[in-house]
């Protein structure tokens, strides 16, 4: 995939998830997310940072948590999603064709961040995001690199994920079947509902 047509899937990308952001209600905003301690407020807010803090600004809220990005994130998150939720929403809306790449991870590490954290907001909801096969496919790969692997720190010894919904496997072992969103998650060490996997090892990658 070229790099204009990239662009063009983050864009699409980006405004389908819009339409889903405007269909929640004021609940659903305050609902637990898959990321721990998040609710679907603080994931936004931080999935529109990148686009709301120019390199000054995040390198000064980087050395106020000493250098941690985590710490960062965290806290930056929790302080911005304070604003109502159509200041939120309007984070989004207006910044669908935003250029941001992530440092190391280029365009396809943009769309990932999009699709993942897209899916720690509708997953918990059990609402469906129209993630399309072709963004699906290019996060999968970004996924798998070594490098993401490294960086998630997940043990995939001994197991397959076998996307059920979607040409696609990856791994050597017993399998592990779900939809590839799904296995996606698996990938980003997220906690996925009871049920949304099958196979000998789905306990361990699901809760409740």
């Amino acid at each position: 995939m070229t790099t204009t047509d990239l662009m063009a899937t983050i864009t699409t990308e980006r405004a389908s998830f819009g339409d889903v952001l405007d269909g929640l209600s004021e609940s659903d905003w305050n609902t637990p997310s898959l990321c721990s301690g998040w609710r679907v407020r603080e994931v936004v807010a931080h999935m529109t940072m990148p686009f709301r803090y120019p390199a000054p600004r995040f390198l000064a809220e980087l050395l106020r948590s000493r250098g941690s990005f985590a710490r960062m994130a965290d806290r930056v998150a929790r302080r911005d999603a304070q604003a109502p939720i159509g200041v939120l929403l309007d984070g989004w809306r207006t910044n669908v064709a935003h250029p941001w790449k992530p440092p190391g991870g280029g365009l396809a590490g943009a769309l990932t961040h999009d699709v993942v954290h897209g899916l720690d907001v509708t997953v918990p909801l059990g609402v469906e995001h129209p993630v399309s096969e072709r963004a699906l496919r290019v996060v999968l790969d970004h996924a798998t690199t070594p490098l993401s692997l490294r960086h998630s720190g997940l043990d995939l010894t001994g197991t397959r994920l076998e996307a059920d919904d979607l040409d696609w496997a990856f791994g050597d072992g017993e399998p592990l079947r779900g939809r590839a969103r799904h296995l996606l998650l698996v990938l980003m060490d997220r906690r996925l509902p009871a049920g949304s996997l099958s196979g000998p090892s789905a306990a361990r990658f699901t809760s409740g």
